[in-house]
């Protein structure tokens, strides 16, 4: 017998008797074994198999959910020769929606997100690893059908002295009038915005929702919406005078050395004195802090009350009432800030100026992610305008 004939004959033995047993425990009498394996087991198999060209395309379609990020360099002209000694090429980090490369038609509002003191642009956009990742709360906000597809401009604020108020000074450089209007200008001018009012919102948290209100409520022919997260420094006396602690830490700090070992509070107290109290003849921080007799203390306090939201909101009534949208939110564990927007909700109530206003449980930082996704990003979906977003606009790639 050839072998090919013997390796047949073999095979049909084995056939015989695989037909012969007896069904597997359990399983329909239909579901035979088949080269020793049981017919639910092919079943499952089957359903795996059929199943295996989907993970792929499921996985790509959640990947191409997800927004792209860019991390720029844009100059401020403001920021040119600050004493400070910073650069004016400030880092700006740029989430670009999922959308935004595979639709070159496609034109998007913006939000210009400002971040808090001691944090940058590289923190809040995944660079460096932080409490938050806003691109990562984006997408969240955006899979769950919660927000509308937006870009979201960050510069990188922090400074010599760990943040610039946003303000503009001699000492920090022109913060204000960078984000205002020379960013602005970059971000329409190189990228596919709806360059118009009615599609810019601003946002910040802490010195950046302090940052919008200073910044918004000047500014209503930029920015149409604005919305503030547990904002710091509203109040006039915000830090209170200081006391012998406070004055003998600030006392302490002759260098940047003992700077970079100070307390939190002791460097907020530098950044506020570059910002609101600057003073050219005063080397090496070229700054007045509220720390010498009753009188300058006096004098200082004075400068940075004026720089208070709630100081000066009586003489932007006319701005405030033409901004589209406001709200404001602060957690019920950070009560000097929530008391502080209650006060603004007051005021704006009597104005009659329509606003949001919300508090919860949560700490200065604990729900702010939530925050943004559930909140913030809505608020802006809602009132920015995405008319044009089809059409033709002034530039971008």
């Amino acid at each position: 017998m050839s072998y090919l004939a013997k390796r047949r004959r073999a095979r049909e033995k084995a056939g015989v008797k695989a037909a012969g047993r007896s069904p597997a425990r359990g399983l329909p009498g239909d579901g035979e074994a088949r080269e020793g394996i049981p017919g639910a087991a092919l079943a499952l198999m089957a359903a795996l198999l059929l199943m295996l060209p989907a993970l792929p395309a499921h996985a790509q379609q959640a990947a191409s959910q997800r927004g792209a990020v860019e991390r720029i360099v844009v100059h401020g002209k403001g920021l040119e020769g600050n004493l400070e000694g910073d650069s004016p090429d400030r880092h700006v980090s740029i989430y670009l929606p999922a959308s935004y490369k595979a639709h070159p038609e496609r034109r998007y509002p913006v939000i210009y997100f400002l971040h808090g003191f001691t944090d940058d642009d590289a923190e809040w956009y995944g660079f460096k690893k932080h409490w938050i990742n806003l691109p990562a709360v984006i997408d969240k906000a955006a899979a769950a059908g919660e927000t509308r597809e937006m870009i979201v401009v960050t510069p990188d604020a922090y400074t010599r002295f760990a943040g610039s108020m946003y303000s503009n000074s001699i000492t920090t450089g022109d913060w204000e009038d960078y984000v205002a209007r020379e960013l602005v200008a970059y971000v329409d001018a190189h990228f596919r915005t709806i360059p118009h009012a009615a599609s810019r919102g601003l946002a910040g948290h802490s010195m950046g929702g302090y940052g919008t209100m200073r910044i918004g409520m000047k500014h209503p022919e930029i920015f149409s919406s604005i919305y503030l997260l547990s904002p710091c420094c509203m109040m006039p006396g915000f830090g209170g005078a200081p006391n012998p602690q406070m004055q003998a830490a600030v006392a302490a700090v002759h260098n940047m050395d003992d700077f970079a070992k100070a307390s939190f509070f002791t460097k907020a107290m530098f950044a506020s004195a570059a910002a609101w109290s600057p003073d050219p003849k005063n080397p090496p921080f070229f700054i007045d802090l509220p720390t010498g007799g009753e009188k300058s203390q006096a004098m200082v306090r004075d400068r940075w009350t004026a720089n208070a939201p709630m100081a000066m909101i009586d003489q932007y009534v006319t701005n405030l009432r033409k901004l589209h949208a406001i709200g404001f939110d602060a957690g019920e564990q950070d009560p000097q800030i929530e008391a502080s927007i209650k006060v603004l909700d007051q005021v704006l109530t009597n104005y009659g100026i329509p606003h949001g206003f919300e508090t919860y449980q949560g700490t200065h930082i604990s729900r702010i992610a939530e925050r943004i996704e559930t909140k913030m990003l809505p608020f802006f979906s809602k009132n920015l305008s995405f008319a044009g977003a089809r059409g033709a606009g002034a530039g971008g790639r």
